[in-house]
């Protein structure tokens, strides 16, 4: 009894030692595995984190991006709408030019060519004056001095086909010395409504002479230039100014007048009377020939270089979009790899 309680005693004691070692083992194998866990879980919320902040910068990049499009898509519009603009400014410039408009000072002037359609009236007399005085009246209604240089011409009229005769007398020259022409003419007052005489100004005398035919240039002048009158029993005195206009190739003379009139006294005997008397005054005004130009204000070297800036513009801006795309492809095959390695290791 004594051995066998002794042997039964015995194993229970080497039972009893062993349990603590296997629960030893048991609880160090339990704390491993949660050491295990423990430290696994980090690990996951790190890549969790970084998958977060790589998508946020990604999204960032992408509306960045995007952003920087639609500015610059802005700012091509702006060059398209600044091309346009400059091409009509140009365009406007172009065909509606701004009139200069300069004085020049002669010291002498062209002789005007005066051309007189006097109809029934006739020419008495032609003074050369200086100063602006003219003698009194000798014997008006008489014929007088003639010291002038005068052209009869005889041309169809332009607008009515009948033969016309005219009378071109040459104009005064000396401004400095306010040269004059004084003119007498008388017509049977009975035999009209109205009496007037009517008379045009063209540039030269000169080029009348010098033309060979004569009849053809009082035409062209007849539809070039402007034509006034004056009336008897009055002195017309008309102080003559020169315009000259160029332009688009072309170059024009235009007179502008500025007349006074004086009624004449007419002094003579009842008996004499059946004839109209006109006297007429042509002098300078002042000694500026009034010069009016036209001028292009727009400058196409000015608009060739903004064109050119405008272009590169677009041209920069069409790189800047195509780099755009190929960026935002890039990120985005690039975010999808990274998704998909991500989870195939969560797999």
């Amino acid at each position: 009894m004594t051995r066998e309680n002794c042997r039964t005693y015995q194993k229970f004691s080497d039972d009893a030692q062993q349990c603590p070692s296997v629960c030893q083992e048991n609880g160090k194998d339990d704390q491993i595995t949660d050491d295990a866990n423990d430290s696994e879980l980090p690990g996951v919320e790190d890549d969790t984190g970084s998958i977060s902040i790589g998508f946020n910068k990604a999204c960032l990049k992408n509306v960045f991006t995007v952003l920087l499009i639609l500015i610059y898509v802005l700012l091509t519009a702006v060059a398209l709408f600044l091309a346009y603009q400059t091409i009509s400014d140009f365009r406007e410039k172009l065909s509606h030019p701004v009139m200069s408009v300069t004085f020049k000072e002669v010291d002498e002037y062209d002789a005007v060519g005066i051309a007189l359609y006097l109809g029934k009236a006739t020419l008495l007399s032609c003074q050369h004056h200086l100063h602006d005085h003219i003698p009194a009246l000798v014997s008006p209604g008489n014929p007088g001095e003639g010291g002038c240089v005068i052209e009869s011409v005889s041309y169809m009229d332009p607008y009515s086909n009948q033969t016309r005769e005219v009378t071109v007398v040459q104009g005064p020259t000396d401004i400095r010395n306010r040269e004059l022409i004084f003119l007498q003419f008388s017509q049977n007052e009975t035999e009209e409504d109205f009496s007037s005489i009517t008379y045009m100004l063209f540039y030269k005398f000169a080029d009348l002479t010098a033309s060979s035919d004569k009849a053809e240039f009082m035409k062209e002048c007849e539809r070039s230039y402007s034509m006034w009158t004056f009336s008897g029993g009055f002195r017309t005195w008309v102080k003559m100014s020169l315009i000259r206009t160029s332009g688009r190739g072309k170059e024009s003379v235009e007179f502008r007048q500025e007349s006074s009139v004086v009624r004449y006294n007419d002094k003579r005997p009842e008996s004499q009377r059946t004839n109209q008397l006109f006297f007429v005054v042509f002098e300078w005004r002042d000694v500026f020939i009034q010069e009016v130009r036209d001028i292009v204000t727009a400058n196409a070297w000015n608009s060739v270089a903004i064109l050119c800036g405008v272009f590169m513009a677009l041209f920069k801006v069409a790189n800047f979009a195509k780099l755009s795309v190929k960026w935002i492809m890039k990120i985005r095959k690039a975010h999808l790899r990274r998704r998909a390695k991500e989870m195939t290791q969560v797999t």
